[in-house]
């Protein structure tokens, strides 16, 4: 312990002293005047006033050793200096770098054809088509059409339906469920192979307002050539729903018939017959 701790210490004692010692100062003249013998409550007021005595002269050492005590401490004992600690830099250690390897640049092939995303357009109906129209009642803008599915047999709904046939086939049907429908109003089928119109069927609608509904196309077996065919369905000139089907395989080749020619036959010719002429007589000599 230093001297100011010490010092702190002893003015804290000595407070905590004089309070203790008034304390019981009074403690005790309160006993004294409660006694009825005079010479022992005599003996206790004098206990008691020298506690008071005692603890007042505490707190006067108290003050004293608080306001002078260190000063004259030092007059006695005068402090010693103490030698204060020069910091020594300590150098910090540089890191050293390891070269690493360095990977050799690889060649990046670049494209030379850039696939650029195409806009997939609204199909729409050919004004070759649009001018056969025979149907004048305007279709509803909320009839709707569900997805397209299609089938080599008429069935409701398709049992097998398919995205992908294969040669021969012999009749296509695009089955399709419908609803708020018009009764006559122009209804229209384009079949599409690789991009080009191969078929189409327009007419007024016969069907009711909801139900199922198909277009088919039935060409010979020879022209169901392979590819990617697309079906596309007008309500009037509103495109309402497109269904896409491939069809892989080489089409079977058309045997061609032979067609009987008539055969000429010779008629028979007449052969004149020669009739000899008689001979002249000759004459006799």
């Amino acid at each position: 312990m230093d001297i100011r701790a010490g010092i702190i210490t002893a003015v804290f004692l000595a407070v905590v002293g004089a309070i203790l010692s008034i304390r019981a100062g009074l403690l005790a003249i309160r006993a004294a005047r409660r006694l009825t013998f005079y010479h022992l409550s005599r003996r206790r007021l004098r206990a008691g006033w020298r506690m008071i005595f005692g603890g007042l002269f505490l707190l006067v050492l108290a003050v004293a050793l608080g306001g002078w005590g260190e000063t004259t401490i030092y007059t006695y004992f005068p402090p010693t200096p103490t030698p204060s600690l020069t910091p020594t830099t300590t150098p910090i250690p540089t890191i050293t770098l390891t070269p690493t390897i360095t990977l050799m640049p690889t060649v990046t092939d670049t494209p030379s054809v850039t696939d650029t995303p195409t806009v997939t357009p609204t199909p729409f109906l050919p004004p070759a088509i649009e001018a056969l129209f025979e149907s004048n009642v305007p279709p509803r803008p909320d009839a709707i059409f569900s997805p397209i599915q299609f089938s080599t047999e008429l069935e409701f709904p398709p049992k097998n339906p398919a995205t992908v046939f294969r040669n021969p086939i012999r009749r296509m049907y695009a089955i399709y469920s419908y609803d708020n429908m018009t009764p006559g109003v122009q209804w229209t089928a384009l079949w599409y192979r690789d991009g080009a119109l191969v078929y189409y069927e327009t007419k007024p609608w016969d069907g009711g307002t909801g139900g199922y509904g198909f277009a088919d196309w039935e060409p010979r077996p020879d022209e169901w050539l392979p590819g990617n065919y697309q079906v596309v369905l007008f309500v009037g000139t509103d495109w309402k729903v497109s269904g896409r089907f491939i069809l892989e395989g080489d089409a079977p080749t058309a045997v061609p018939t032979i067609t009987p020619s008539p055969t000429i036959m010779p008629s028979p010719t007449r052969t004149p017959s020669v009739t000899p002429s008689p001979l002249p007589a000759t004459p006799t000599p």
